[in-house]
């Protein structure tokens, strides 16, 4: 073949593929369906590999009930290592129902081998595999597992003796078109399948389980490493055992597509609502820090009674404290809780972290999500899943609930422990301010031989938000929050506050007083005056009279004298006093 012809083969072939997808049959496996796009290929062999507990058994049965319950496809499992009756009842410990299940559905065969039987040469899998064919044809089967085919070939201490039982079961699985799961053990120093690594190119699709000791924790994971025909999440992922068995943590999509809101929910009280320019997003992540005793969980407690007031479904996950002792503590706040957790809008789980590692409570948080789907969501503390396991691994399941909480629309709140009340140290070691939409900081100021809450708000993303420090108090109705009080540029409270204020109001009432005691002087002096300016004017409205009284007795005294000298004339017979007397008086003169 040219080199032309080399470099279009892929292409052509790739084209060929996406026409004709590679048929899968789903696990059921909470988490695996997605890393593996879509299960296990159907009709073809997958080998699971892993250390002693790994989960191989539990993952091989648990597909085969879920095909069996789910799909209504039947299933055969060949035990070469334990006894069915072992494996039924190590079974039964899960919600599977598994003892319910008929042998039409389940069928399982005890392939115990014996070492002399083994040693002696005369065994091969030809008469097992003829016998399960049959009962592949009664059944209906579609799903088979061989689990614990290392046992056999241990035991047969051959290498072509090996090499020629595994190519008989490659064929009859071939001709049978079923969906196999081959589980093998891997040797825990050189982590390769013991004596046969060629099973591994023999099968379509291979798992490896692993499980390790971290931080006095063990942890175990699950890593598809190859996967003829089919993309594949190839990182390795964590795995845990809940109720109903394994449930594998799913990897995040690439790119980060998830809806975003413009509506604002209540952080709990009207004041914080009002320093966050009206509530919160929904949708967003709001997380609370502060060292301990600063009431970040009495905020958690009051947003959910906040967000189950007006009608949110919401989860409250508490660590390391009961559900019930924090629905009491908070009755002594005023918040309540227990009628909404009758009323099934609150839904409150407790858990202990010592000896579960990060991604066992992000698995079990996102069963939790799954089966109660929360409008809104409160852990309370989300740095308690640090405590075991390590802290990179805890970073990563912060961060990864975080975004799972974001994908489903949830508002979240989050608390965080913060190791020091040191402004430098307000971040946490998870490391999970940066991408918390909004960060409120709770710490204390002590001061005058008192020790007062003090609430900041560092960051919200697309508000307007407060920049005050503002005095968290906390009283029979709820935590509130205070005015802003500054003295000399210094933010007061507690106290230092009740003092500054007791002078301000005492200088304010001495001002009253001065005040009331100079208008009370002004008035007396106006009264004063007023009176004086009275008695001036009756002084002059008397002067005026005597005036009058004057003028009129001098006018009577005229018109009296004037009349008693005309009488006089007359009496003496003597001329009038007139203008043509005294004429002649004059011309008499001259």
């Amino acid at each position: 073949m040219n080199g032309d012809g080399l470099q279009r083969e892929p292409a052509i072939a790739t084209r060929s593929k996406a026409a004709q997808a590679l048929p899968k049959a789903a696990t059921g496996i909470e988490g695996f369906d997605a890393l593996s796009r879509g299960g296990l290929p159907r009709h073809r062999t997958s080998l699971l590999v892993g250390g002693p507990g790994a989960g191989k058994t539990v993952f091989a049965l648990q597909c085969l009930v879920n095909a069996a319950r789910r799909q209504r496809s039947a299933g055969l499992f060949v035990a070469f290592e334990e006894n069915p009756r072992q494996i039924i009842a190590n079974g039964a410990t899960f919600d599977w129902g598994l003892a319910s299940l008929p042998e039409k559905r389940l069928f399982f065969l005890d392939a115990h081998l014996s070492p002399t039987l083994v040693k002696a040469g005369d065994f091969d899998l030809a008469g097992m595999l003829a016998m399960l064919a049959a009962k592949k044809s009664e059944i209906g089967a579609q799903w088979i597992v061989f689990d614990g085919i290392d046992v056999l070939l241990t035991l047969l201490q051959d290498p072509a003796a090996e090499m020629r039982e595994i190519y008989r079961m490659r064929d009859w699985l071939a001709d049978q078109a079923l969906t196999a799961i081959v589980t093998a053990k891997l040797e825990e120093r050189t982590s390769k399948a013991l004596h046969y690594g060629f099973l591994q190119f023999m099968a379509d699709c291979v798992v490896r389980f692993e499980r390790r000791q971290e931080d006095r924790i063990s942890t175990r994971s699950l890593q598809i490493v190859k996967y003829r025909g089919s993309g594949y999440a190839g990182a390795e992922f964590p795995l845990s055992f809940g109720p109903s068995g394994i449930e594998v943590g799913g990897a995040e999509p690439a790119e980060i597509d998830h809806a975003v809101s413009t509506e604002r929910i209540s952080a709990g009280f009207g004041r914080l609502d009002a320093m966050l320019g009206g509530g919160v997003f929904r949708g967003s992540s709001t997380l609370i820090t502060g060292v301990p005793g600063t009431s970040k969980t009495t905020l958690a407690g009051k947003f959910a009674e906040a967000a189950c007031r007006c009608g949110e479904r919401t989860l409250f996950v508490s660590y390391d404290e009961a559900a019930d002792q924090i629905a009491r503590n908070l009755l002594s706040v005023g918040i309540q809780l227990k009628g909404h957790v009758k009323s099934g809008l609150l839904r409150m789980y407790s858990a202990r972290t010592d000896g579960v590692s990060a991604e066992e409570h992000l698995i079990k948080l996102g069963s939790l999500v799954r089966e109660y789907r929360p409008q809104c969501m409160v852990i309370d503390p989300l740095t308690a899943i640090a405590k075991a396991g390590g802290i990179g691994a805890a970073r990563t399941a912060a961060s990864r609930l975080i975004a799972m909480v974001k994908d489903a629309g949830i508002t979240l709140l989050l608390t965080a422990l913060s190791e020091s009340d040191e402004p430098r140290a307000e971040s946490t070691d998870l490391q999970i301010s940066t991408i918390a939409d909004t960060w409120i900081h709770l710490s204390y100021l002590v001061r005058g031989g008192e020790r007062n809450r003090a609430l900041t708000i560092i960051k919200s993303r697309g508000t307007a938000h407060s920049s005050q420090v503002r005095e968290l108090i906390l009283t029979g109705s709820g935590p509130t929050l205070t005015d802003v009080y500054s003295a000399g540029g210094e933010v007061l409270m507690g106290t230092l506050r009740w003092e500054k204020e007791a002078e301000e109001s005492a200088r304010k009432i001495r001002q009253r007083a001065e005040f009331n005691h100079k208008r009370r002087e002004l008035q007396s002096a106006e009264a004063r005056t007023g009176a004086q300016v009275k008695a001036l004017q009756m002084e002059l409205q008397r002067q005026r009279a005597e005036l009058a009284l004057y003028s009129g007795d001098d006018e009577v005294r005229h018109v009296a004298s004037s009349d008693r000298e005309s009488e006089l004339r007359r009496r003496r017979s003597a001329d009038p006093a007139g203008p043509s007397a005294r004429k002649s008086g004059n011309g008499a003169a001259r």
